[in-house]
Order: structure tokens, then C-alpha cells, then sequence
């Protein structure tokens, strides 16, 4: 089973191991952990599950959808790296990956 990290806005760490074929905003929802709310349950209508994927591991996702680029481009501060964790599905070639929630979901 893959583990996913998180990382809050203050650099705490939390760990999620969870089933492949997950994706991660279910991961955090599931897990109780706090910063990736995941109100709309994945349909990218609220993009409350905003996230940053570190460089390392930009490459092992695909890439985002048009519709997905769309809704970050509504998110407060957006950067090169963010993410919709529900548009991430957890694999086994996931396992460690890590994500950084931002300040403004907390």
C-alpha cells in the first residue's frame, strides 16, 4: 500500500497509507487531515483541495487537464506547482510521494 505525505503550512508532516487507485484528496479526506478540504468530492468544482507537488515529483504525475488548469488558475496563490489532489491517483510508483497544502486552506 502507497504512503502519501503531507505537509502543512508549518511544515508538519503527516503520513497516509492508503489503497492504489486512491486519489489524494480522498487520501487526506480519509485520513483526517487537516488543509485539503475536498468540499465538491472530486469533481473539480471547488478546487478546496489545492495543493503544491514538489519538483522531484512533477514527472511521475500526468500532467494537469485543461478543466484542472482552469480551476487553479481560481485558487489564492497559485503557483508553477499546484495541483488539484483529487486529479491525482495514487499508484504504486506513488509510493512517498509528498504534497505541501497551502497556508490559504487553513
Amino acid at each position: 500500500m502507497p504512503t502519501v505525505y503531507f505537509v502543512d503550512a508549518d511544515g508538519n508532516q503527516f503520513e497516509a497509507t492508503v489503497d492504489a487507485g486512491t486519489n489524494v484528496m480522498e487520501a487526506a479526506v480519509e485520513n483526517f487531515i487537516d488543509g485539503i478540504i475536498g468540499e465538491c468530492g472530486g469533481v473539480m468544482s471547488c478546487a478546496t483541495c489545492h495543493c503544491y507537488v514538489p519538483p522531484e515529483w512533477q514527472s511521475k504525475i500526468p500532467a494537469p487537464s485543461e478543466q484542472e488548469e482552469d480551476m487553479i488558475d481560481m485558487v489564492l496563490d497559485p503557483q508553477d506547482n499546484s495541483r488539484l489532489s483529487c486529479q491525482i491517483e495514487i499508484t504504486d510508483e506513488l509510493d512517498g510521494l509528498v504534497v505541501h497544502m497551502p497556508k490559504t486552506q487553513f
